[in-house]
Formats: C-alpha cells, structure tokens, sequence
C-alpha cells in the first residue's frame, strides 16, 4: 500500500506540481514504488498533500510524458517504468511480479482506498466502524498504566495461551460468567484481535477446497481472511431475527460446509441483532448437522436499549461453538488484544499456530487489559460507553428522518456502531463513493459486504465527531440528490 505521510512545502519557492514530481520520480528512483503499482486516485492525493486537484493532474502528466507513468481511462495511473530502466542500468528485481505471486489475496480496492482515505485531513469518517477518539477514556487508561508497575515483573514472552492472570480474568471478573459461559483458563486463548482468531483457524482446523456459511452480508466478505487459505464463502439470507435456518439444513451437503461463521450481537453491517429463539433453533440444528459456529460476538458490550440474548455459547452443550470476543470495540483497537474461547485440544491447537506467527500478543497490552477488568473499570468505561453511542445514534436517526426519509430506509440499531442504509433512488454506489469523498464524506459502500448489496452503505455512528456527523450527513444527503436529478 502507497504511503501518503509526506506534504509539499507550500512555503517553497519550487511550484507544488514540481515538488509532487520530484517526491513521486524518488520514490519509484529507489525501488519502493515498483514497476506495475497503481498511484493512488487524482482526489485522493490531492486531499492527502492538501492541493488542488489541477496541481496532481500537471505533476501526473509531466511523469507521463517523462515515461514513467501510463494513464487509462477507467483503470487509474500505474508506474510503467522506473529511471534505472530510463537509464539503461542493470534494473532492481520486478517486486511487483513477487507481490503478484503471494498467495494472501490482496484487499478489495475500495477498502485499500478507505484504508487510505481514513487519514487525509478534515475526513468526515461516516463509516468506520471504531470508536471516537472522543470516547478515549484518557484518565482511566492513565490509572491502569500508573498501576502496572506494581503488577509486572517482566516483559517477556507469555505461555502460548497467552497471560494467565488476563485468562483468569476473562473468567474471574465475571466478564465471561456474566453472560453465561463457563470456561477455565485452560479453554481461553489471547489473540491479537478477533482477526487474528479468524486466521489461525483459517489456518490450523480447516481443509483447503472447505466451504464457509455466513450472513449475507457479512464483514467477512470485505475481508479475504479464508479465501486466502483456499477456501469459498457461501452466504446465507437473513431476516430481521437473523441468519434463516431452513438455508443451513438445505445447503449443507450440498456446499460441503466445513462451519458457520455469525456475527449475532448487532451483526457487522447490518446493526441485527439475533433474537434468543432464533439462537435456540441456530443451535439445535448446527447440533443435528454437526455443523461448527464461530461466534464473533465482538459488538455484544455495546447494547444501548438492553442487554441482548445470552451468546450461543452459553447455550452450548457440546463444544460445537468457537467464542470470539475483543476490546476493540468497547475500549482501544491499538491494544489488539480479543480471545478465543472453545474446547481444549483446539485452543491447544491455535495456540502452537500462534506461537509460530508472533510469539504472543504484546505482554504490555495483555497486562493493561487484565488490569482494567480486575480493577472493575472496565464496566465503569462500558457505561459512559453506552451513553455516549445512544446520543450518538440518536443524532444519526434525527438527521436521517429530517434528510433521507424520502429517499432511503433503515431500521434502528438497538445497539452496536451501525446504521444498514437501503437507498431509494437509483444509482451507482461506486459513484456515490467517489463524489462523497470529494466532498470530504469517506463512506463504506454496502457492496463490499455483499457485492449485491448495491444500493446500501453501511453508517456509522461511533467514530465522527458528533458536530461532524451532523454536518456529513446533510452533505451526504445533498451529494445523492445531486446524483439523482
């Protein structure tokens, strides 16, 4: 991925377009922009370095016609050449034919873009499913590490399950009794995230050539975590009570399913929370087709009207569910600390896996979790938490009601970041993407949680500030009529 942490020097007698040349001649000079790379979008750039657009467009035609970069309608601008083959000189190796090669899958270009995008300056964020940097708890984290020294004794390596002290408190704190899950230590992992889960299982319990069962949507599909090891997603409908069951015992022969994944606690992207009969019958039938669930439940914290269902693995009697839990959401994704909870001989499993990619998650984050659960103000956290995403998704259902009542339709949430928007009129999503972001409204199409999702975005109401998320979403109103006339 390009990196856009450099900025002209508007102070500089040197024009920015010549500035903007130079900074992209050296970079492809010393081999870290390669042959065969796209350059990121015109506005992109222009946003990033804080320039007109006009000064991106002179500074890429100049390196066009220098032959170092080709321009296609429809296709963006790539580096075609490099100035040690300008200058006859022994080349450097084709990087760009190894990257090619790499088995991981490389991610869906609009989330490469919003990737990039998140950080260019004066970015109204409505689509990041994170919490605000307003909701920092500031003091509390201040607290928590002005008492780790008193708690650690070294920074070494932790054993492969991760801290004991942390897995003690997942169950000890009540974090895990209190919603119905009886697990020892022994059946807790610490992972860096609950992406980090989804890829030592990805690795570590399936076959290459398995089929994979989800919501459709799904976040899952804006990821290519199994794909990337061989195996296919295969997406099942669902309602306002969550994934349709009659799909599961229908399909199951017949795709080869290896297990479900659900996402039942105010799923990701569509805000649904799965009601407890559902569960129940999600259950019972997993259990008659001996079909495994890993249950991401990272969202279940941020109930804003009550709290939801007890997770299926608290009705779990045969070891048939894969619990995933995180801080991430409900407290700092720089900690990347979230836990996979399930029978012994798998956790031992993932485990070694772990052990073989990183060594365990960072002991300094580990030790600041087990300290914000054991000290109870984590749950002190959770509740200011709530408060704060309930204004927030009012803010965001007041502005929807008063500018998009006429050309879109949403349900709403009863917890979690996220707002499923089905818009009315019709009109190209990727459009809507790129005049947005122009506007500085940086969106997460519905499209790369399910590519037939065409007409939806995914809203969020947790990251932008909330004087931004009122200003965004009467720009963003403004932006599809403006598509739509």
């Amino acid at each position: 991925m390009i990196e856009l942490d450099w900025k002209p020097d508007k102070s500089s007698p040197t024009p920015l377009y010549i500035q903007i040349k130079k900074y992209i001649k050296e970079k492809i000079k010393t081999g870290e922009w390669t042959v065969g790379m796209k350059i990121p979008p015109q506005r992109t750039l222009a946003q990033a370095w804080g320039v007109n657009r006009s000064t991106i467009v002179a500074a890429v035609e100049e390196l066009i016609a220098d032959g170092l970069l080709e321009g296609k309608s429809g296709s963006g601008t790539k580096i075609i050449n490099n100035t040690w083959s300008l200058m006859n000189s022994t080349p450097p190796p084709d990087w760009y034919s190894y990257v090619q090669a790499g088995s991981h899958y490389p991610n869906l270009p609009t989330i490469q873009e919003i990737n990039q995008a998140e950080f260019a300056p004066n970015i109204i964020r409505l689509g990041t499913g994170e919490l605000s940097p307003d909701l920092f708890p500031r003091e509390m984290m201040k607290e928590v590490f002005k008492r780790l020294p008193d708690r650690i004794n070294s920074l070494g390596y932790e054993e492969p399950k991760g801290l004991l002290f942390l897995r003690e408190q997942l169950k000890l704190s009540g974090y895990l009794k209190t919603i119905g899950i009886e697990a020892p230590p022994s059946s807790i992992l610490i992972v860096s995230g609950a992406l980090q889960a989804l890829q030592l299982i990805s690795i570590g319990l399936l076959q290459r050539g398995s089929t994979i069962f989800l919501e459709k949507p799904s976040y899952l599909y804006s990821l290519h975590v199994f794909q990337s090891a061989g195996m296919r997603l295969f997406g099942l409908p669902i309602d306002e009570d969550g994934v349709q069951i009659k799909t599961i015992t229908e399909q199951k022969k017949r795709q080869n399913a290896a297990l479900l994944y659900t996402i039942p606690s105010f799923h990701n992207p569509t805000g649904i929370l799965m009601s407890e009969e559902r569960r129940r019958e999600l259950m019972d039938v997993c259990e008659q087709e001996r079909l495994p669930i890993i249950e991401d439940d990272v969202y279940r914290e941020l109930w804003l009207d009550s709290p939801p269902p007890p997770p299926l693995k608290a009705i779990d009697k045969n070891g048939l569910v894969l619990y995933l839990g995180s801080m991430s959401k409900t407290l700092s994704p720089g900690l990347r600390i979230g836990w996979v909870v399930g029978p012994n001989p798998v956790i031992e499993r993932l485990a070694d896996i772990k052990m073989q990619t990183d060594y365990g998650s960072s002991s300094l984050s580990q030790w600041a979790v087990a300290e914000w659960l054991s000290s109870g103000l984590y749950h002190r956290h959770l509740d200011d938490v709530r408060k704060a995403l309930k204004v927030r998704r009012e803010v965001m259902i007041d502005s929807l009601q008063r500018y998009f009542s006429d050309i879109a339709t949403w349900s709403v949430p009863k917890g979690g970041f996220y707002v499923w928007l089905r818009l009315s009129p019709s009109l190209s999503i990727r459009e809507l993407f790129e005049k947005a972001l122009e506007h500085g409204i940086l969106l997460n199409p519905g499209n790369v949680y399910d590519q037939h999702a065409t007409q939806y975005l995914r809203l969020s109401y947790s990251y932008a500030s909330i004087d931004d998320l009122n200003r965004g979403m009467v720009l963003l109103s403004k932006v599809i009529r403006e598509l739509t006339t």
